[in-house]
């Protein structure tokens, strides 16, 4: 049993209770009665005595043919007479041996409330100055204060430290090469790891997140840096990381850093990196102030993945010339990646023999100690940091046989020791680069928030997504001030964390220790190094996403939708640009997202036998028809794109264009030509259109996701051609927002009071299909009397 409008109705009788000459005739339950009984013996004397009508219409229920129902409106009770509207819950009459008793249901009132008063409510629960919300207000911003005080040390404590130092050891070697992607110097990506980590470590809260420099951002971050070295009229592929490079922001004084003779290629090459990195990580707090985490699942994974491997093999392009030795132009714009490559084979007979011997080596004993570390995983206490002993190794080599010298093999050039003096980004250049931030921005909070919500849905805890973009924002923001570059979330590092015992974020403060022992004294012993070796590191790095291509048969089979995401998004990474690829891969997504709601599946249903369910009847057999009524299922949101779709799915199914007879019918003059008879209610009712084989439409809103004004008008003009043409319109299963959309829009009437057209409101199909039934019946025997 339920009840309409907020009301708790106490039915005595086993279908719906209609008013006037479709009311159900049948007789009080049992279960009904009592009802009455124990509740008129629990009333007052007053209340109890033989005037109450109340009292008694409930221990003396009218006799067959009457609608008496208790109804809870407003916590009172009260009768509801012949004229009210009582909707229940069904019964089937063939299955009736399995009723076990009726239920008693609440529907509970909406509870509107305008913006400005969830504004004001929220304002006054967050603004109110106390000494306990103002420290529950920074546990929020500052995650480690709650659960720092609660560590254990003998539970915690080994397992953070052997993780952190592995991802230091891992850290050094892939910050030194990925300054190659960025076009920075080594020293910056040792410094944006080093303030990343502790500032995640406070204001983080995924335990098992790395977060660093990231192979996809650093392109990013080098295209745009790039751009702004040629527009300065600086060479972007000169080489400023030989030895004795004297143009570097190291050789300058902080107060004299402005674009002029005295500052270089790198030293403006940093300025443009902090400018980009500020303006990156404002735009990620302010994500995560307007709570807008949300926005990251607009991403979605065909997206991401197809990003990735568009940037792949851009990252992969652009570090071939330091495999061969050779100097090719940096392009810009849209064909980089095959201009490069038509440059590196023309350039391909100058290749530096030294740099392609050392990468062969390098790249073999990377690659098969990676696949053997890969396989054997499950047995590994420890993953082997190869790119440690690699860069070791060359770096012995490179130094004591003098390749730079001998064989003018490029090497990292000089690495000094120490941290450089904070300096506020330039305002002009934040302007210059705020478009581009926007793909940086919404790329590393995407990778972020993933893969967060990724270890703790693995780990079993949970994670705040707002707050995470507060965490990577703040991660650029205080880092644009010590001559740092844009960080993210990287997904191998956390899960080189994860697999060597990670417990807490306290692994980030040992991996910074780990890089700051490198800025404060090793950093100079990595001078020797080759390019050619970091570019295999990086390389090598790339194997999960250029492996993502063997996903796109299966991705096909299953959503031919996705995977042309998927092929959009990596060729427009490839062809045209990364942020161009990213732009077309949303838009594509989004498009495929409108194509299926546009199209959403329409059936005709019919009854399950001895069951009040209705199904398909396409997909199932055996289903039983309901005579004269037609039953529409559209599966999905009616809104401006989809409404005409629906009136074609809804006219073929059921055989009848109801607006083209409907206006045939209306005449010239627009006024409907239809006999109609007096109802026993004083209304009148237009008989069946002759072109009809059904007097009753009933569609099934349980799927109907949403209405806009559009499809609120489809369904409106729907009701007046059928109406014209003699046709009830029923609507069964509405979710609370389609109904208030209906109410809104004059459908159900103006205000809640009003039932006039609630008639056409059922809670289930098989109710809508029993009242089509009783009120077909009367209408059927009031027309043969007159």
């Amino acid at each position: 049993m339920t009840g309409s409008k907020g009301s708790f109705t106490i039915s005595t009788s086993p279908v719906l209770a209609r008013s006037g000459a479709c009311a159900a005739k049948t007789k009080p339950t049992t279960a009904g009665r009592r009802l009455g009984e124990w509740w008129a013996s629990n009333l007052s004397g007053a209340e109890r005595g033989p005037g109450n009508a109340f009292a008694e219409r409930i221990l003396h229920p009218r006799p067959f043919g009457s609608n008496w129902d208790l109804a809870f409106r407003a916590q009172k009770l009260k009768w509801v007479g012949p004229g009210g509207l009582a909707p229940q819950m069904e019964t089937c009459p063939e299955c009736a041996h399995q009723d076990r008793g009726q239920a008693l249901v609440r529907r509970q009132p909406p509870a509107p409330q305008s913006l400005r008063e969830t504004l004001k409510g929220r304002l006054r629960r967050n603004c109110t100055c106390r000494r306990q919300q103002a420290w529950e207000l920074v546990q929020d911003l500052v995650p480690a204060v709650r659960w720092l005080p609660q560590y254990s040390l003998q539970e915690y404590l080994a397992g953070d430290v052997m993780s952190g130092l592995v991802i230091g050891i891992i850290l050094v070697p892939q910050a030194i090469a990925y300054s190659l992607l960025s076009g920075l110097q080594p020293i910056y990506s040792l410094y944006t790891s080093f303030f990343a980590n502790l500032i995640y470590f406070l204001l983080g809260t995924s335990r098992h997140v790395s977060v660093g420099i990231f192979s996809l951002l650093c392109l990013m971050v080098g295209q745009v840096v790039d751009r702004e070295l040629q527009l300065a009229g600086l060479d972007p592929a000169q080489d400023g990381l030989r030895p004795g490079a004297n143009d570097s922001i190291l050789n300058v004084s902080a107060t004299g850093l402005a674009l002029g003779p005295d500052c270089g290629r790198n030293c403006y090459a940093i300025r443009v990196a902090t400018a980009l990195t500020l303006v990156v990580g404002i735009y990620q707090v302010l994500l995560g102030v307007l709570r807008l985490g949300f926005l990251s699942t607009y991403l979605s994974p065909p997206l991401l993945d197809g990003f990735a491997m568009g940037a792949s093999l851009t990252i992969l392009t652009s570090q071939v010339k330091h495999l061969l030795g050779v100097r090719v132009p940096r392009y810009q714009g849209p064909g980089m990646v095959l201009s490069t490559w038509l440059s590196l084979l023309q350039n391909l007979g100058q290749s530096n023999v030294c740099d392609v011997v050392t990468s062969a080596v390098c790249l073999l004993l990377l690659l098969v100690t990676k696949e053997l570390s890969d396989r054997y995983r499950h047995r590994l206490k420890v993953p082997l940091p190869m790119e440690l002993v690699v860069i070791v190794a060359a770096t012995l080599a490179s130094h004591f046989g003098q390749f730079y010298q001998r064989f003018g093999s490029s090497v990292a050039g000089d690495i000094p020791t120490g941290f450089l003096a904070p300096q506020v980004p330039d305002p002009e250049l934040m302007w210059r680069v705020a478009l581009d931030a926007v793909p940086l921005a919404l790329m590393g909070s995407a990778f972020s928030v993933s893969l967060a919500e990724m270890f703790a849905r693995n780990h079993g805890y949970s994670v705040r997504a707002n707050q995470e973009l507060l965490a990577v924002g703040f991660c650029n923001v205080v880092p644009a001030f010590f001559h740092c570059f844009v960080t993210s979330a990287a997904l191998s590092k956390s899960l080189v964390k994860t697999a060597t015992g990670c417990r807490t974020q306290v692994s980030s403060v040992v991996s910074a220790a780990v890089v700051l022992l490198v800025l404060v004294a090793l950093a100079p012993l990595f001078r020797d190094l080759q390019r050619c070796v970091l570019a295999c590191i990086i390389i090598v790095s790339l194997r999960g996403a250029l492996r993502k291509v063997g996903d796109l048969p299966q991705l096909w089979r299953l959503s031919p939708a996705d995977a042309l995401v998927w092929v959009a998004t990596a060729i427009t990474c490839v062809l045209v640009s990364i942020e161009a690829g990213l732009l077309v891969g949303m838009f594509i997504s989004l498009l495929s997202l409108a194509g299926r709601t546009q199209r959403p599946h329409t059936a005709l249903l019919a009854r399950i036998p001895r069951s009040a369910l209705y199904e398909d009847v396409t997909e199932f057999e055996g289903l039983v028809p309901e005579p004269g009524v037609r039953i529409f299922r559209f599966t999905g949101p009616l809104y401006y794109a989809n409404k005409d779709i629906f009136l074609r799915s809804l006219y073929s199914l059921t055989g009848l264009d109801a607006g083209r007879e409907a206006a045939r019918k209306r005449g010239p003059d627009g006024r409907a030509s239809g006999r109609k008879h007096p109802n026993p209610e004083g209304t009148t009712s237009a008989l069946m259109s002759p072109e009809a084989s059904f007097h009753t439409v009933v569609i099934d809103c349980a799927p109907l996701l949403f209405l806009d004004m559009a499809g609120l008008a489809t369904l409106q003009g729907l009701h007046q051609d059928y109406k014209v043409l003699g046709i009830a319109m029923l609507l069964a299963g509405c979710s609370r927002s389609v109904r208030a959309m209906l109410r809104q829009g004059g459908f159900l009437g103006e205000n809640e009071a009003d039932t006039a057209e609630e008639e056409q409101l059922f809670h289930s199909v098989y109710r809508a299909v029993q009242v089509a039934r009783a009120c077909h019946q009367e209408l059927t025997a009031a027309d043969s009397v007159l």
